[in-house]
């Protein structure tokens, strides 16, 4: 059983997600791997092309994975919070191309 609180609401979810992101590698691999994630979303959508569909949820987790085994050396928050841990990707992830994270 974990010793970590569950969270009620995204924004008591997110500086615990930021935290588990601190190393900037591991942040760019996000940023990279939900990029590409999206771009061949797009192009599943476009082409109605399902291997697409799956190589995209793919993609975006294993550059995520990679950042969290190599780089973070913590165990991604996908495991216990799937879908604010979902969230946390796509904000981070506007928030690093916005610029109010540095990339």
């Amino acid at each position: 059983m974990s010793s970590q609180p569950p969270y009620r609401t995204f924004r008591e979810f997110y500086p615990f997600y930021l935290s588990e992101h601190a190393n900037p590698v591991s942040r760019r691999l996000h940023f990279l791997g939900s990029s590409m994630a999206l771009i061949l979303l797009t192009a599943a959508l476009w082409q109605q092309n399902g291997w697409l569909l799956g190589l995209a949820l793919l993609q975006g987790y294993a550059f995520a994975w990679v950042g969290h085994f190599f780089f973070e050396h913590n165990r991604p928050a996908t495991f216990r919070y799937p879908l604010m841990s979902f969230m946390g990707d796509w904000c981070m992830w506007w928030q690093i191309l916005t610029g109010r994270i540095r990339f």
